[in-house]
Parts: structure tokens; sequence; C-alpha cells
């Protein structure tokens, strides 16, 4: 109700009374859709800050406003030197006008997402400038054209037929709930008449509270319970809703986000363990390809060529089982296969359990994280927090200018293609003859670099963890185990005419990892 005529037609004599005589020094805008009015005279200072963000529209009136030296635009230079002669609200409307001493007005337009300020030479012609220009409709608003005149009798009332927002449009929401909670909608006229009587006369003597309703602060010229903030003062009501509206709400918006951020990224990690963790139990509880292949060399003697399937004692389990075998492959061959898997089957075991305990540690940290955030109540800590934790990400605007993703294992620098034109500007730009180029078999996908340090070897560990990425940001990303070839950059070039990205190798290696993308 702060931009309610209930509250503005008390509002406005308070600050007629403050105003009046001073000067306008300075109108300025740092803010988007904030305008801040600096007046003054030698013995006093004081500034009209209104805040026109749709989201949270209010006004304030302090003492001391430091205006920032960058980011910041002078506006409304007609204003500049003139003193302010009267603050008059508008009846039954939204609005008051700000008259000044040559004759000019400054209109507030209060109609909270499309609140505008707008300057006249003369209440009885358009606007010379706004505020808000995107608000084009505003252009067309005559000053005298907006006072209303209602009639609040009752033989009015009766003709309405106790029609709430007829009578009396002003109310706004507030007002209205008191009037629906007290069995208006239904009551007979006679009583719609007693409550009606009663709403007004609590609207002529208010105590002004600052409440919380749905997910914003908001001003209450009502009897309230739960009230936050209460006074008989309407300026210092408009500064302490500023403060809740611009400021704390703000705040808990923003702590909110944190919070959310942090639920949801415990809620993946979770989603995660579990599915690892039944992933694990199935691979470990299923036979081992190796143990297939001993059964299998064990019993060559038993095997007849281009047999697919027999059944055979599995000295592991002590049970007769089937085992299946390929026709065009002899048995010596898929088992061989069979240990080769079997090595992969350990290989991925392993990471999985490395995943887990990251993913864990995670968990751990999220929750820690989340506890800590519960208790902060001011910008500041709550952005060192976040700070310190590292927990915003590099702005996309600091990554755009260089054509790849860059990480950091183990010490050494491993950089990731973003597109085919990128993995070329990559290998030509950003690479050295003795680095190591990396890339998923056989399928599209990012090239990938890990610089080379002087006098240090390439770790397993590292090359692993630059595979991992290669097939991460390749068309295998979804296979459990895939091939990634591995080279010295000396041994990759670049084919005249030939598409983005693609290359020729004349030495490579292989390695067979898990696509595993950045930690979170």
């Amino acid at each position: 109700m702060h931009f309610n005529f209930h509250f503005l037609k008390f509002l406005c004599p308070e600050l007629e009374e403050k105003f009046t005589g001073l000067e306008i020094l300075e109108c300025f805008s740092q803010n988007k859709d904030e305008l801040v009015i600096r007046c003054g005279n030698p013995d006093n200072e004081i500034n009209i800050r209104a805040n026109l963000l749709p989201s949270v529209s209010c006004l304030s009136f302090t003492d001391s406003f430091k205006r920032s030296k960058k980011n910041t635009v002078s506006l409304f230079h007609e204003l500049i030197g003139k003193k302010i002669s009267s603050i008059k609200e508008i009846k039954f409307e939204r609005a008051f006008v700000v008259g000044l001493d040559n004759g000019s007005t400054l209109l507030f337009k209060l109609h909270g997402t499309r609140s505008n300020i707008l300057y006249y030479l003369d209440r009885s012609s358009f606007p010379i400038r706004l505020f808000r220009n995107e608000l084009r409709d505003d252009k067309e608003i005559i000053i005298e054209n907006l006072s209303k005149d209602l009639s609040l009798d009752f033989s009015t009332f009766v003709s309405l037929e106790g029609n709430a927002s007829k009578f009396l449009p002003t109310l706004g929401k507030i007002p209205r709930e008191w009037l629906k909670s007290k069995g208006y909608i239904d009551a007979p006229i006679d009583q719609k008449w007693v409550l009606m009587e009663e709403l007004i006369d609590m609207l002529e003597s208010p105590l002004y509270s600052i409440i919380h309703q749905g997910n914003e602060y908001v001003l209450s010229l009502m009897p309230e319970n739960d009230v936050l903030f209460q006074t008989s003062d309407p300026i210092e009501a408009c500064n302490e809703l500023f403060r809740y509206r611009v400021v704390v709400q703000s705040f808990e918006k923003e702590k909110s986000h944190w919070i959310k951020h942090l639920e949801d990224q415990k809620k993946r990690t979770l989603a995660y363990i579990l599915k690892t963790s039944q992933k694990l139990e199935a691979i470990e509880n299923d036979i081992s390809p190796s143990q297939m292949a001993d059964v299998i060399m064990a019993n060559l003697h038993l095997i007849k060529p281009g047999q697919e399937e027999i059944e055979l004692l599995n000295f592991y389990s002590g049970k007769q089982e089937m085992f299946k075998l390929k026709r065009d492959q002899s048995p010596q061959k898929y088992a061989e296969n069979l240990y080769r898997k079997g090595k992969n089957r350990k290989k991925e075991i392993e990471q999985l359990y490395i995943n887990l305990e990251d993913k864990e540690q995670l968990l751990q940290q999220t929750n820690s994280w989340l506890e800590e955030l519960s208790g902060f109540s001011d910008f500041k800590s709550l952005r060192g927090f976040i700070k310190s934790n590292n927990l915003i990400p590099k702005g996309k605007e600091q990554e755009d200018h260089v054509p790849f993703k860059r990480f950091e294992v183990e010490g050494f620098e491993i950089l990731v293609g973003k597109s085919a034109k990128a993995n070329d500007e990559l290998l030509r730009h950003f690479a050295w003859k003795e680095d190591i180029w990396l890339h998923a078999k056989d399928v599209s996908g990012s090239h990938v670099i890990i610089k080379h340090r002087s006098g240090i070897n390439f770790p397993k560990s590292v090359l692993e963890r630059a595979a991992e990425l290669a097939v991460y940001y390749s068309k295998n990303k979804n296979d459990r185990l895939s091939p990634v070839i591995y080279t010295p950059v000396k041994y990759v070039r670049k084919v005249k005419g030939s598409p983005a990205g693609a290359v020729m190798v004349d030495k490579e290696n292989v390695l067979m990892v898990s696509p595993t993308g950045p930690k979170q």
C-alpha cells in the first residue's frame, strides 16, 4: 500500500513540510530504473530516492546519498537550481506532484510495475520529459485529468450494490482481503456498509506496518499481527520499507538462489552415488570376463570347432553353467578378448570407486556449505563465503576470447577445444610440438592438449584424466569405455583443404577410459 492513495494523502503533507524551499542540486541515476534527486539549502540536505524497478518499486527520503564516480548519468537538467514550492497528492490516484518555483511540475506516477516520473512545464499540457522512456503511453498523461471525484455516501454505495472495487477503487489488495475475511462478499448490503465504514475509519487513522506477504515485503495501513516494523511516521515507513525491499529482499533472493543451487547439487550428487553404487554392485556380482576365460581355457579339449555355447563346470562357483562362444572365433581368441575385457573391467571398477569417493566428499562439502549458508544475514558475509569457496564459475566473457576450456591436473595445464574451428585454432596457436595431443578415436569431438612442463614427464594419471575429458567432449560421451588416441603434437598435422578440426596423425597410442567431465 506504499503507492496507494490512502497512504500518499498522509505522506505528502509530511514531505511538503520537509522539502518546501529546498533547491534541487542534482538529479542522477546510477542503477537501472532508479532516480536520485538531491535537494538542499545551506542548513539542510535531503534526497528523494525513487526505485522504480518493477520488482522492487519504492521510495525513500535520506539525509545523505553518496554519488558514484562511475556508471552514473545526470538527468532532468531542467530541474537543477529550481526550488520546491509544494508536494500534493492527486485525489484518489496513485500519484503525487512536486511543484517548483518556476511553475513547472514533477509528477510521480506510482502505478506498480509501470511507475514513472514525468516533468511538465504546464499541468494542462503533455510532459516534456520522462524518466522511463519505454512507457510511451505516459507521454499522453495530463496532470489535470488524473484527479477523481468519488462520492462515498450510502446512497452511492447502494446504487453500486456494495461493489467495493467500484465504490472505492483505490483500496488495494490488503484492505480488500480484510473485507473478504470479514465475510463481506456474502453479507447483506447493510452489513457491507458497516464493514466499509469500519474500513474507511481504519484508513483515516492508520498505523504503518511492514509485513512479509508471499515473497515480498509490503506496507500495510491495516491492523496486523506478524509485524516486522511499525511506525506512525509515513516518511519513516517509506525509508524502512525501502530497506526491506531493496536490501533485505535482495539479500534473501540471492541467499535463496545459492541455497537452491547447493540443494540441486546435493540432489544430483545423491542420484549419482545411488546410480554408481548400483552399477558397481551389478558389475561386482556378475561373473568376471577373466574368470570365464579361465574356465574356457581349462576346457579347450571339450569345445568343438564352430560351437556357439557349451555347458561347463565353473570351478569358481562350483556349478555347471552355460558359456557362450563365437562361431567364427577360436576359443583361444575368444578367451583372449575376455581377458582384455576383464582388465578393462578392473580399471572401470577402480574408476567408479574413485568417482564415488569424489562424490561422497562433494556431498559432505555441500552439506557443510548449506549449514554455513543458513546462518548468513548480510551481503558481506554471503559474498565472502561465495568467493572464498569459488562457487561462482569463471564468467563466460572471460572464456570467450580463447578457443578452449582450461583445466589443471596435478600442476599440468589441459586445454580442450570448444568447437571444430576452435580445435584448429588451438592446434595452430596454442600447442607446442612437445605437448601431448589427445582425441576420442574414430568419432568427432574436441582436441585436447596437455601442456609440456620442462624436465617433467607426463604422469599416467594426468594422461588418463585428459583422455577422460577427450571422451567426455566427444560423441562417445555416453559409452561405458571408449578408446582415445594420443601422441606428441609434432606428429599431428593439418591437411590443406580438410574440414575444420580434421587432422592427420602419423604416430599414435591408445588408451581405454570412461568419459568423465569436469569435477563438480
